[in-house]
């Protein structure tokens, strides 16, 4: 029945989409509902505005890969169809927003986001793809929990290379590796290359700071947060 309404939601909103006039509304929506709304869409026009690295290491099924910071995104996006409905993500959401907006400036009439990016999906159990023979998988869950285990407080980062909070945290964060590394450990994660165990561990978005004292989770943080506020939670 859940698949039903999520099935009839998404088919009303891609008719509502494909008979307005003019441009619509910015569009941007969940996991499941973009998934529906692509599978509805027999001529979805499904682009993925990350690197190619991170395109090759899993991504949308019949997804083309335009990156949104390279130097042929204009000449890639010239090639759709205006007056078709575009679907747009990348890892998180930022990119994907700015190059929808692009899209819809230049006059795509019905551009749909993915909230959240690939991590949503992924989180939502999603299908991906890979061009790669064999899948990179990461660091097992086993893993993880032994890195955990120590005597020190152990702090966890899960970054992306190319989410914007991440790269303004890590110059802080190797500092306070530096100055406590007495008592503090500093373990960095690319979600990217570990993706199996984000999505047992359910992280879906970035960056996210964990802090384990004893083996014990004691703190989790979603999204940019300053040094002082780190450094008084290792304390």
């Amino acid at each position: 029945m859940k698949k039903l309404n999520i099935g009839i939601l998404a088919l009303s909103l891609l008719f509502f989409i494909n008979c307005s006039n003019g441009q619509n509304a910015n569009t941007n929506v969940d996991a499941n509902a973009f998934n529906e709304l692509v599978k509805a869409n027999n001529q979805a026009q499904l682009i993925d505005v990350r690197t190619p690295e991170e395109f090759s290491k899993g991504h949308l099924i019949n997804a083309l890969n335009f990156d949104w910071n390279g130097n042929e995104f204009d000449k890639q996006v010239s090639s759709l169809n205006k007056e078709a409905s575009v679907f747009v993500y990348c890892l998180s959401g930022g990119r994907s927003a700015a190059a929808a907006a692009q899209l819809r400036s230049a006059g795509f009439k019905n551009v749909i986001e993915l909230n959240g990016g690939i991590m949503k999906w992924r989180g939502a159990n999603l299908p991906e793809t890979t061009e790669a023979t064999v899948q990179n998988t990461g660091m097992s869950v086993a893993d993880f929990k032994k890195l955990t285990q120590s005597d020190k407080i152990v702090l966890i980062d899960f970054y992306a290379d190319w989410c914007a909070p991440c790269k303004k945290m890590k110059p802080y964060l190797m500092e306070i590796q530096e100055e406590l590394k007495a008592s503090v450990v500093l373990i960095r994660i690319n979600a990217d290359d570990n993706q199996a165990l984000c999505k047992s561990l359910k992280i879906d978005a970035l960056p996210v700071l964990q802090v384990y004292k004893a083996g014990q989770l004691t703190w989790n943080q979603l999204g940019f947060v300053d040094k002082p506020t780190v450094l008084k939670q290792l304390q």
